[in-house]
């Protein structure tokens, strides 16, 4: 096989898995170098090794691949990572509106997430980095995010659509960490809350409530924060009335994000069954901040379809022009 595809893979099936961010980008990054030698350099093993960005890992995916083989880690990462999921419902999702960017704490820049959002076979994806407050994420201040949105539009064509949209944090009084004016500039607003998450039932009600009547606001995102996996540990769900929320979201027209990571599983099963009983629309949303997480949208649908949750109440499963109107 071609080495840059092998790497690509690799690097894809990488972050398929959550594994360390660092560990992708190597592939990612030898795969970049690689393309831009010179032929000679590729052909010669001594020069290639010595190649800024070629490690002792790339590099042997890369002559292996030369050789003619399917590189021994590829081969070992196939069988390791769990493949995607095509169930019913994983095929009528058409878009998915919550990815991030290197322009926040995403790993690749907003061309590669939309490249491989095109190779999912989407009709649209939006790219939704975060909002100033999140420091730790390199949250977008108004200026940053003015400059990112004709980027984003961009890359819109041949029948694709890169939607400029924004995961913009619900800030402990409910209000929302962006300018009104910008808001109402993006395609797609996803709120969540990343602060204070242990704040008490009443209090985090009126946060969430204030945030889902903000008629800017299109997806309630990850809406306990809870963590149940993974590398970062476990969290417990925040506490709010769930009930009351779920209503809001209703009367709104705001979608109830069914978050496709595994470490989140956001909400938990009976938060969907009160949504779904509420008349909530959903959003299945991958949360992929590198290429090959957009791929975990098979969690969400695997989920949402256990739930009994009616692909057309799925806002993902509707076509562009639907979901714009709705969003608008």
């Amino acid at each position: 096989m071609e080495p840059v595809a092998a790497l690509l893979e690799i690097a894809s099936l990488l972050e398929r898995e959550r594994a360390s961010r660092y560990r992708a980008k190597a592939f990612r990054q030898a795969a970049a170098v690689f393309e831009s030698l010179p032929a000679d350099v590729r052909t010669d093993p001594n020069r290639l090794r010595a190649a800024p960005g070629i490690g002792a890992s790339t590099f042997s995916v890369i002559r292996q691949a030369q050789e003619g083989m399917v590189p021994d880690y590829l081969v070992e990462l196939r069988g390791d990572v769990e493949p995607e999921r095509l169930s019913d419902l994983r095929r009528k999702l058409r878009g998915d509106l919550h990815a991030h960017t290197d322009w926040s704490d995403g790993a690749t820049s907003i061309a590669v997430m939309a490249a491989a959002a095109r190779a999912q076979g989407h009709e649209y994806q939006a790219i939704t980095d975060h909002s100033p407050r999140l420091r730790v994420a390199r949250g977008l201040s108004a200026e940053r995010l003015r400059e990112q949105i004709p980027l984003v539009r961009a890359e819109s064509g041949d029948g694709f659509t890169l939607l400029a949209g924004i995961e913009v944090d619900i800030l402990d009084d409910g209000v929302l960490d962006q300018e009104d004016g910008l808001l109402g500039d993006l395609d797609i607003v996803v709120a969540s809350v990343h602060s204070k998450l242990r704040m008490d039932a009443r209090s985090m009600t009126r946060r969430m409530l204030a945030a889902v009547a903000h008629p800017r606001v299109n997806v309630l995102g990850h809406c306990t924060g809870r963590l149940v996996q993974g590398e970062r540990g476990t969290r417990p769900p925040s506490e709010f009335d769930a009930a009351a929320v779920f209503a809001a979201c209703a009367e709104n027209g705001v979608a109830v994000e069914i978050n496709s990571r595994p470490e989140r599983q956001d909400p938990p099963d009976e938060l969907i069954a009160l949504a779904l009983e509420a008349g909530c629309l959903f959003s299945i949303d991958s949360d992929a901040h590198a290429p090959g997480q957009l791929s975990l949208l098979d969690h969400g649908a695997e989920r949402a379809e256990r739930a009994g949750v009616p692909a057309s109440r799925i806002v993902t499963t509707w076509g562009l022009e639907r979901l714009l109107a709705w969003a608008e």
